[in-house]
């Protein structure tokens, strides 16, 4: 009976969390936040920035050379190290096309984080869950990249085997 009891209080103080939580939300003006009054940092999330709305958002992956070192450092496990194989993974794999380059970001972005030559862009992510009581929840999604000499030379993000999860709206 205590097993029991216990067994079914732990199910349920699980389950509280996803429930109950609060939603990650996108910033009002996500440009915003690519910015710094530092000068050094300012220019590693302008780098950051370009990759997100000009390659990830846009699909322009011929600008790849202007943002991204040659010998890429990668630690996605579904692309290979290198800016080739970066671009071959969304043209070719992922099978992205180009679309304008808007003025301004148009993925939802949370927030950005910059800390020496590190940048970190955090998106809101919904996650579709048929055994969710609301059949999805909210959690975040992030990029991380290295920058030097003003291109990114190594990248994390949380990604998982033959995942590529949709971030736009």
């Amino acid at each position: 009976m205590k097993t029991s009891l216990l067994a079914g209080m732990l199910a349920a103080a699980c389950a509280l969390p996803a429930l109950a939580q609060e939603a990650v939300r996108s910033a009002a003006n996500a440009d915003a936040l690519f910015t710094s009054p530092d000068p050094k940092l300012h220019a590693n999330k302008q780098v950051a920035y370009h990759i997100v709305k000009d390659l990830l958002e846009a699909n322009h992956w011929e600008l790849a050379e202007r943002y991204i070192d040659k010998d890429y450092i990668q630690h996605n496990p579904n692309a290979r190290n290198g800016r080739d194989a970066v671009v071959y993974f969304f043209t070719q794999i992922l099978k992205v096309q180009p679309t304008p380059i808007p003025d301004k970001l148009g993925l939802p972005v949370a927030e950005v984080m910059a800390e020496g030559d590190l940048v970190t862009v955090v998106y809101p992510r919904r996650v579709i869950d048929p055994k969710h009581p609301n059949g999805s929840y909210s959690t975040a999604w992030f990029d991380t990249w290295r920058i030097k000499d003003g291109k990114a030379v190594e990248h994390w993000d949380p990604a998982l085997m033959n995942e590529a999860p949709k971030l736009s709206n």
